[in-house]
């Protein structure tokens, strides 16, 4: 493969991606940096009645496709039906990220197992049900980059808050990335993982009005000092999705202040 220009090679300008919980919070973020970096975007939401608007936004602030799509990535025949309608109305795929997910804290001993099976069909059996459902239609094409937002949950146990469920999701999808990355190596597809550490968006400035002592703990932790912006995940993003990471699959970028680094 001959070198190509480093800039060109960042560009998104006719592709199309498809972005699960792509309407708010990180997800909205990324929906953006995909759409910023000229490619087409269809957005998959459940339950942000914004959804709507916010797609027709984006797509007009960017001069690119951009449209919101409602299915519950906890239903495997929802998923597939909505992304079959994307592709068809898109005309293909070519980046699909897996960022839907959700967050219940709480003690073990005492933890309802109602959340704990929510949590995983959303966090892990949601992302593989999206990821099986584009497969076919990258795996024709012999191309596709994959990204799944994972956590920095996926590698350490988050303090002082309790949440195995979800760490134990989110290193379930880190494994997934893994094991997809490898099973379609020589086949075009590439699955890499987005590890954020703490975020600033609306669902974690709520868990500090909650729990106001915890972000002192999570800064103490942190090299940086500071709470990540969302938007500071864009850049991981579109270069995971793009030809400037050709030779980057099975990977975990932690965009995460050095939190994991100690």
């Amino acid at each position: 493969m001959s070198a190509l220009p480093t800039l060109p090679i960042f560009s998104l300008k006719g592709k199309k991606a498809i972005v699960t919980g792509g309407a708010r919070g990180i997800g909205l973020e990324l929906s953006k940096a995909l759409a910023e970096s000229g490619a087409d975007v269809a957005i998959m939401y459940v339950s942000n009645d914004k959804a709507h608007d916010l797609a027709a936004k984006i797509g007009k602030d960017n001069n690119v496709f951009c449209k919101a799509y409602k299915a519950d990535v906890t239903d495997a025949e929802e998923v597939k039906k909505a992304i079959d309608e994307i592709v068809k109305e898109m005309g293909g795929v070519d980046i699909f990220v897996a960022n839907a997910g959700i967050n219940m804290g709480g003690s073990a001993e005492s933890y309802d197992l109602g959340k704990w099976h929510k949590v995983f069909d959303v966090n892990v059996h949601g992302v593989f049900y999206g990821i099986q459902a584009v497969s076919k239609y990258m795996l024709e094409k012999g191309k596709g980059s994959i990204i799944v937002t994972s956590s920095i949950s996926a590698a350490v146990v988050n303090r002082p808050q309790y949440q195995c469920a979800y760490n134990s999701s989110k290193s379930a999808v880190s494994m997934m990335t893994k094991c997809l990355a490898v099973e379609w190596a020589k086949r075009g597809i590439r699955v890499n993982a987005i590890n954020p550490g703490y975020i600033k968006t609306d669902l974690l400035d709520n868990t500090n009005k909650e729990n106001p002592d915890w972000e002192a703990t999570w800064l103490d932790s942190t090299p940086m000092g500071r709470i990540g912006e969302a938007h500071e995940l864009k850049g991981p993003l579109v270069f995971l999705a793009s030809d400037a990471s050709t030779y980057v699959t099975g990977a975990e970028l932690f965009v995460d202040g050095g939190y994991t680094s100690i």
